[in-house]
């Protein structure tokens, strides 16, 4: 019912910036959020960042703090995840997420494929 498609990722170097973008179709509900997940190989799941659409607050990951921002587009049903400062840990595939706000860490209801960032030494 919901699609959610990530886009923006590649390859930077150290301390440049890139900036991804997850649409989101299907039926659409109130009180709902969106977020950024990462994941490493070999390493779990790790939540970035979350925006709730009504009053559009956010949340923030410790790692991520001060360097990534997340923001909304209502008009296009599209959330951004603005990463500058960026340090080869960072490297993983980003997932963007949606669905009813229950937390910022979730649990969330649907899903995008991901997107890879890899950022070099």
């Amino acid at each position: 019912q919901v699609q959610l498609v990530e886009s923006g990722g590649g390859l930077v170097q150290a301390g440049g910036s890139l900036r991804l973008s997850c649409v989101m179709s299907g039926r659409t509900f109130s009180n709902y959020a969106m977020g950024w997940f990462r994941q490493a190989p070999g390493k779990e799941r790790e939540f970035v960042a979350g925006i709730r659409w009504i009053g559009a607050s956010t949340y923030y990951g410790d790692s991520v703090k001060g360097r990534f921002t997340i923001s909304k587009d209502i008009f296009k049903n599209t959330a951004y995840l603005q990463m500058n400062s960026l340090r080869p840990e960072d490297t993983a595939v980003y997932y963007c997420a949606a669905g009813y706000f229950r937390t910022y860490l979730g649990p969330y209801d649907y899903w995008g494929q991901g997107t890879q960032v890899i950022v070099s030494s």
